[in-house]
């Protein structure tokens, strides 16, 4: 039977049976593609149980599934609209997060890429990394001027991403979401990501709108999943945007860029 066709932006993700199909080998953590057999047809989806998180030094044990939860609900509340349909389940590994499979079928929309030195200058496009590939040649990672990768940028600085790889962009059928949210809204300053090519650039007002929404709501949608200083530190953050008025520039003092970049 052919998986349901659904919005990841709005599914139902709290009824059904979870079945396991197998592990994405590339992450780090548990991390299962799964299948949600409901009444009305199955769901793919992808489940990463808590028991299956790697302690790290830097993120408090077990909480990883509260914050790729967490980064939903304050994309969805907060009219971000860049993060599949995630939840907290009882599946078959035990507690965790379940997030609404999202495929990635836009031909050719390789919004963050890899190219040769000499095809790194484009109209259109931000260089933002340089470095050495596997056979030795000198390579620059890329990444698109285009507003929906910037609006998932803008958020990565709200939730404090940790963790913002070129293969953690996914477009589907003209919008892009971000996944992969388990390093976030850490109460210091732990943003890495690709998106810098809006470095310094001057807020939008639409975007300026988006941050009013989170410090109108964003407490109320993640506080019973992060620790308070967590989300006093979230706040904190969308009150200096706003004071400054622009997108923040890169720290030369703490590491930029998660590694490896995809």
């Amino acid at each position: 039977m052919e998986p349901l066709d659904v919005d990841p932006l709005d599914v139902d993700l709290s009824e059904g049976e979870l079945e396991v199909l197998g592990r994405l080998p590339t992450a780090s953590n548990g991390t299962f593609l799964s299948r949600l057999c409901r009444a009305d047809g199955d769901l793919l989806a992808v489940y990463k149980p808590i028991a299956g998180e790697r302690p790290l030094w830097d993120f408090p044990d077990r909480t990883l599934a509260l914050r790729e939860v967490a980064a939903y609900e304050l994309s969805s509340r907060c009219g971000f609209d860049v993060v599949p349909c995630t939840a907290l389940v009882e599946g078959p590994l035990g507690p965790g997060s379940l997030q609404a499979w999202v495929a990635g079928d836009d031909a050719g929309e390789d919004v963050v890429d890899l190219r040769p030195v000499d095809e790194a200058e484009q109209p259109g496009w931000f260089a933002v990394l340089e470095g050495i590939d596997a056979a030795g040649d000198d390579v620059v990672v890329v990444h698109a001027d285009d507003a929906r990768l910037r609006r998932l940028a803008l958020f990565d600085v709200v939730a404090n991403n940790a963790d913002r790889k070129g293969g953690h962009v996914i477009g589907h059928r003209g919008r892009l979401f971000g996944v992969d949210h388990g390093l976030t809204f850490h109460a210091a300053p732990k943003l890495r990501t690709l998106l810098w090519g809006w470095a310094d650039a001057e807020l939008t007002d639409d975007e300026r709108e988006v941050l009013r929404r989170v410090l109108a709501d964003g407490a109320a949608a993640v506080a019973h999943l992060l620790a308070e200083d967590e989300v006093a530190a979230l706040l904190r953050r969308v009150r200096t945007l706003l004071s400054r008025g622009r997108m923040p520039d890169v720290d030369p003092h703490r590491p930029a860029v998660p590694w490896p970049p995809f």
